[in-house]
């Protein structure tokens, strides 16, 4: 008895001591689970995917699968960051799990982290073919202009999404960078199958005829595209430029009116001064015309397409304002804000490198142009060139201090490129700004675990909890801390704390009960466990739990009971089979034995001759006559 009770003490100390993960390992209900879970990507019906969901929720609702499911139903109500967070959980289960890897990847593509999406939708593929996963990561090879790998990917794409238009046009001009324009041609065209009113495949046609000097077929794709989107400039603007070219100047001025920049030439004189610097109006269009016709007496005034591209910006003509301000650094401007201008114009396009260089125009200029380095910080962040970006960040700071938001950024980078101690510094500085902000709290806390400092990731994921009580994994991380420094009174008091937050869990009352029975609280354990069943009739482990404290104090046959249903419910439980084994060694008496000896002497037999032949010869009919004796 003394063997078995100090081999259920090592039990539970183990459990408890042994990163304090409690041994949650994956049931047979939860491995049937995760194969339903990937095969919802293949279903079809809408009726059979939510049936298979629910399935998967009844089989394991707090598994990894579980909180997949949870992700995908959250997705579909727009709720991207509940989708994030439930994705994170099942990882964390499952590391292994390749589509919520590629769903989670999908998601943080969408808000703009593109390294964290390239890893993510990596893993995603190595186990599903998903076009939408080979789509992301195309765009995102693009933007790097890493073109033959986004082929690629487009490609793989393009064979299971055959009516989407973006897969096309975005193969299209991949190849068109890659300097191959009839494997272009042939993509824009397939784009215009999947969508005949894709504006970006027929200026994309266009333009490679024009560069190939095929005007009259350019004219013929971007007529079909006028008929098809008679409100869009840019389709206007090229069209006048064409028949400029041709020599019809009647069509071209049409053509730029309907395109928002009507010809220096076709344009009136106003009434209003005309000088050098063109008086302003306070009405845009007629302020454009006043500086059109001051620039037409004066075409090499750089100040006046300074004006104009002002202009056409607040009246939300991109297109005209990009114009004007490269004229103007082409008559060498030297303000600095038309730089920065183009740049948010050209950022705002997408047109990236484009926007890179023109900040660097504007930092030329201005060397403490704060708002600049912002933007071209901003940039390379985006990018991943986070050496560049802190360089910028840290110019925007020296500049204006008081920017808690900017320091977060920095933060961040300092803690992706493994830079703790300046990232603990950049969150210290946010924090004395927002010292409440969960998520910084979050993030400077794992850098201090990670450290070893466990006094300051206690204290900082204890003001998270404060705002956010639902956060389980920062009570998770709390919890192993709390162990790692025997605090077991916090231990107690967070997962009591835990159970009461989150009392339909059958998992939480399961973990309370075991910091009980760590601590010799018994009645305390076996109410815990005891809830837990009530919650989940096959919770494993409780059942288990509830047969070792029984074990523990006496109630044997109660034990038995408890550690069958265990083994019933997760025949992989090792400790459960030992337990019983341990039952029937040394709870089950064996009589039989010492009645068949009796019964082979006769009913004359007497103890006095017994214990004299006995004694005599040093031999019974039993195999352990010490046990058996003692028994009988």
């Amino acid at each position: 008895m003394h063997k078995l009770f100090t081999c259920l003490m090592l039990f539970c100390a183990a459990t408890l001591l042994t990163g304090f993960t409690w041994g949650f390992a994956s049931s047979n209900p939860c491995k049937d689970a995760l194969e339903l879970a990937g095969s919802l990507e293949n279903m079809q019906g809408e009726v059979q995917i939510r049936q298979t969901e629910a399935k998967i929720l009844s089989l394991c609702p707090d598994g990894a699968a579980g909180h997949y499911v949870s992700g995908l139903q959250l997705e579909r109500v727009g709720n991207s960051d509940g989708a994030i967070s439930e994705y994170r959980k099942a990882l964390q289960q499952e590391p292994a799990f390749q589509l919520a890897s590629g769903n989670l990847g999908l998601l943080y593509a969408q808000k703009g982290m593109t390294d964290e999406a390239m890893v993510d939708l990596a893993r995603g593929l190595s186990a599903s073919s998903n076009p939408r996963y080979h789509k992301a990561m195309a765009r995102i090879l693009a933007e790097r202009k890493i073109y033959p790998l986004a082929i690629y990917h487009y490609d793989e794409a393009s064979r299971k999404l055959p009516r989407d238009a973006e897969v096309f046009n975005g193969l299209a001009d991949a190849y068109v960078a890659t300097k191959q324009p009839e494997k272009a041609l042939e993509a824009y065209r397939q784009a215009l199958v999947a969508d005949p009113n894709s504006v970006a495949a027929h200026i994309g046609i266009a333009s490679i005829h024009l560069a190939r000097k095929e005007q009259d077929k350019a004219l013929e794709s971007l007529k079909v595209a006028e008929r098809s989107n008679p409100q869009n400039r840019e389709i206007h603007l090229m069209l006048a430029a064409i028949y400029d070219k041709k020599g019809d100047a009647k069509s071209a001025e049409y053509q730029y009116l309907l395109g928002g920049k009507p010809k220096l030439a076709a344009v009136a004189p106003t009434q209003q001064k005309t000088g050098g610097d063109a008086s302003l109006t306070g009405d845009p269009s007629g302020d454009i015309e006043s500086i059109l016709t001051a620039i037409k007496k004066n075409p090499a005034s750089a100040p006046l397409y300074e004006k104009l591209g002002n202009l056409y910006r607040s009246s939300n003509k991109d297109t005209e304002a990009i114009a004007a301000y490269k004229e103007a650094i082409h008559l060498n401007s030297t303000n600095p804000e038309v730089y920065l201008n183009l740049g948010i114009l050209q950022e705002k396009r997408s047109q990236l490198d484009e926007a890179v260089v023109s900040y660097k125009q504007a930092i030329r200029i201005k060397p403490d142009y704060a708002d600049a380095h912002l933007r071209l910080a901003d940039l390379r962040n985006k990018r991943g060139l986070y050496q560049e970006a802190v360089t910028h960040y840290g110019e925007f700071l020296k500049l204006k201090p008081d920017s808690p938001d900017i320091q977060l950024k920095l933060a961040r980078i300092f803690a992706r490129i493994k830079e703790n101690a300046l990232a603990i510094d950049a969150y210290n500085a946010f924090l004395k700004h927002s010292p409440e902000n969960a998520d910084a709290n979050r993030e400077i806390a794992a850098l201090y675990r990670a450290k070893g400092d466990n006094d300051k990731a206690i204290e900082h994921y204890v003001k998270v909890l404060k705002k956010q009580k639902d956060d389980m994994e920062t009570r998770n991380a709390l919890v192993s801390l709390y162990v790692k420094n025997k605090q077991y009174d916090e231990i107690t008091g967070l997962l009591k704390d835990t159970a009461e937050q989150f009392p339909d869990d059958p998992n939480n009352h399961y973990k309370l009960g075991l910091i009980y029975e760590f601590r010799k609280d018994y009645d305390n354990a076996i109410a815990s466990y005891k809830k837990a069943v009530e919650l989940k009739a096959d919770h494993a482990r409780s059942l288990n739990a509830l047969g070792r404290l029984y074990m523990k104090t006496g109630r044997i046959s109660e034990a038995k009971e408890m550690l069958e249903a265990a083994k019933k419910a997760d025949p992989s439980l090792e400790e459960t089979t030992v337990l019983l084994n341990n039952i029937r060694d040394d709870f089950n008496p064996e009589p039989h034995k010492i009645t068949k000896h009796k019964k082979s002497r006769g009913k004359k037999a007497k103890k006095g001759s017994k214990s004299k032949k006995t004694k005599k010869t040093g031999k019974t009919s039993g195999k352990k006559p010490g046990r058996s004796s003692k028994k009988h």
